[in-house]
C-alpha cells in the first residue's frame, strides 16, 4: 500500500494557538515505526472539549508541544511495524481512542482499568493525535470497528460513546430506574441518553434550549429540564423522578455549574458521577447528609478496551447513534470557537 511523504494536519505549537493547518507535515513511514506501532489512515476524526482543553492548556497536566490534537478517530490500517504481534491486519477499520497506550501489567491494567496507568499515554495530549490523515497508534489498544458502521458514526463513539457507557455502567443503576443526564444535548450527553434508554433507565434529560429539548426526546429521554428557565431546579428534578429524586445523576456538561446542586437532588443511595472536567471546579458535599443519606460519588474517567467495543457494538446494532456534523479538517479553529460559545448540539465530526 502505497503511503505518502506528507499529509494535511491540524498543530498547534503554544497553548491558545494559533492553530496551523500544516498541508507538508510528514508522515511516518512503515520502516520507522517502532514494535507494536501501527500507521492509520485517518477517514474521520470527533472533535471533544477535551481538545480545547488541550490547546487552552488550562488542565494541571499540560500537554505535549507541538501537538497534533484529536483522540476519536476512526481509519483503516496501512502499515503495521515490522516485529510486532497483533491480531490486526493492514486493511482493517481501527479506532483511535483517547488513551493510546498503557502497559497491560501493572495492578489497574491487570484489574481492567488500564486508563488509570502510571505509564498511559493518551492520543492528542501525550502523543499525536488524529487531526491529520495518517496517525501513528500502538495496535494493542486500538479498537477494531464492527463490519458495517460508518466511520463517520464510528467516530464519536471512540470517546464520547465509550466513557458515557462506562459512567453509566458504574451509575449502580437498574432497568426502571431514574437516572438525571447533565448536558444531555451535548456530544457526550445525547450519547448517554441514548445509551441509559437503550438500558431501560428513564431518562431526565437537563440541558437547555429547543433544539437540545427536541434532540434529547428524540433518543429517548422521558423528561427534559431546561436549567435557564425560571423556578426551583431542585423540585422540578424530584417532581420528574417520582419525588425521591433520581437514582443517579451523571455529570456529562463540561460546565462546572452542573455539579453544584447534583447531591441536593439525589434521592437515598443515590449516586453522582462525575464525568465533565470543567477547571477549577470542586464537589461540595456536606459530609452529614452524604453519609444520613448513604450517597455516592464517582468519578469515571474512560473506558477499556472491553468497554469501547461493547459502547461501538449498541452502534452497530442501531441502538446508538450520534448526533453529527460533518465538517472539514481545515474548519477545526471555527468549531472550537462554537464549542466555547455552546453552539454545538451533538458532536463535530471532521474530514481527515
Amino acid at each position: 500500500m502505497s503511503i505518502p511523504k506528507t499529509q494535511t494536519a491540524v498543530v498547534f505549537e503554544k497553548h491558545n494557538g494559533p492553530l496551523l493547518v500544516k498541508r507538508d507535515h510528514p508522515v511516518v513511514q512503515q520502516k520507522d515505526l517502532k514494535p507494536g506501532e501501527a500507521l492509520v489512515r485517518v477517514a474521520y476524526s470527533g472533535v471533544c472539549h477535551t481538545d480545547l482543553h488541550a490547546l487552552k492548556g488550562d488542565w494541571p497536566a499540560a500537554p505535549k508541544l507541538p501537538l497534533v490534537g484529536g483522540h476519536e478517530g476512526a481509519g483503516h490500517i496501512v502499515a503495521i511495524a515490522d516485529n510486532t504481534t497483533t491480531n490486526l491486519k493492514v486493511g482493517d477499520a481501527v479506532g483511535i481512542k483517547w488513551l493510546a497506550d498503557s502497559c497491560l501489567n501493572c495492578e489497574v491494567c491487570r484489574e481492567g482499568q488500564e486508563a488509570t496507568c502510571a505509564q498511559a499515554r493518551t492520543s492528542g495530549y501525550s502523543d499525536d493525535g488524529s487531526f491529520q490523515q495518517y496517525a501513528v497508534s500502538f495496535t494493542r489498544h486500538l479498537t477494531p470497528i464492527p463490519d458495517g458502521l460508518d466511520l463517520a458514526q464510528a467516530a464519536p463513539i471512540l470517546c464520547a460513546g465509550v466513557t458515557v457507557w462506562k459512567a453509566i455502567k458504574q451509575s449502580n443503576t437498574k432497568p426502571g430506574d431514574f437516572i438525571l443526564i447533565a448536558g444531555a444535548g451535548g456530544g457526550l450527553g445525547h450519547l448517554a441518553v441514548q445509551y441509559a434508554a437503550a438500558m431501560s433507565l428513564r431518562v431526565i434529560a437537563v440541558d437547555t434550549g429547543a433544539d437540545k429539548k427536541s434532540l434529547t426526546a428524540q433518543y429517548g429521554a422521558e423528561t427534559f429540564i431546561d436549567f435557564k428557565e425560571p423556578g426551583d431546579f431542585i423540585a422540578k428534578v424530584k417532581a420528574a423522578s417520582g419525588g425521591l429524586g433520581p437514582h443517579a445523576a451523571v455529570m456529562a456538561s463540561s460546565g462546572g455549574a452542573a455539579y453544584a446542586q447534583a447531591l441536593e437532588y439525589l434521592r437515598p443511595h443515590g449516586t453522582l458521577v462525575a464525568v465533565g472536567l470543567p477547571p477549577d471546579t470542586f464537589i461540595n458535599a456536606n459530609v452529614f447528609w452524604t453519609v444520613f443519606k448513604a450517597l455516592r460519588i464517582v468519578g469515571s474517567y474512560v473506558g477499556n478496551r472491553q468497554d469501547a467495543i461493547e459502547a461501538l457494538d449498541f452502534a452497530a446494532r442501531g441502538k446508538v447513534k450520534a448526533e453529527i456534523q460533518l465538517e472539514d479538517l481545515a474548519n477545526l479553529e471555527d468549531v472550537y470557537r462554537r464549542m466555547e460559545n455552546y453552539q454545538i448540539s451533538g458532536r463535530i465530526v471532521l474530514k481527515c
